[in-house]
C-alpha cells in the first residue's frame, strides 16, 4: 500500500487494527487461552514459598537483600512474561536460581501477577 495514496482517515483505521486495540487485536485477546488460577491450597504454598524461599535474598518484606525488591513499585516497568521467565529460568552469573522443577508456567504467571500487585501476606 502507497502511503501517499491512502487518507488520513484510512491511515489512522490501518494503525488502529495494526496496533492491536481494533477488532483483530480484541479478538486474538479473546481468543488466547486463559491459564486457571492454581487452587487454594496451592496458592497457600506458594505464598509461602515466596516468603520464604524468595524472601531469604529478596528480604522477608521483599523489599530487597541480596536481590532486588519485589514490590509493585519495582515491578511495575517490567514485562510479566520477562519476570516469568525469570522466576522459572533463573539469571545465570547471579544468585538467582532456576525454579522451574518447582512451578509451572501457570503458576509462574500467578506469582508474577501478585507480585505486580502486592504479594498476599501469609495469612
Amino acid at each position: 500500500m502507497n502511503r501517499s495514496s491512502t487518507t488520513p482517515l484510512a491511515r489512522r483505521c490501518l494503525a488502529w487494527l495494526l496496533c492491536g486495540t481494533g477488532l483483530v487485536g480484541q479478538l486474538a485477546a479473546a481468543a488466547a487461552p486463559q491459564t486457571p488460577a492454581p487452587s487454594a491450597a496451592r496458592r497457600a504454598a506458594l505464598i509461602t514459598l515466596v516468603r520464604q524461599d524468595c524472601g531469604s535474598c529478596h528480604g522477608m518484606s521483599l523489599k530487597g537483600g541480596l536481590g532486588p525488591a519485589l514490590l509493585p513499585q519495582n515491578l511495575s516497568d517490567k514485562p510479566a512474561d520477562s519476570l516469568k521467565w525469570t522466576i522459572l529460568q533463573g539469571r545465570p552469573g547471579t544468585p538467582m536460581p532456576p525454579w522451574q522443577r518447582f512451578l509451572s508456567e501457570a503458576e509462574a504467571d500467578w506469582m508474577v501477577d501478585q507480585l505486580q500487585k502486592g504479594f498476599p501476606s501469609e495469612h
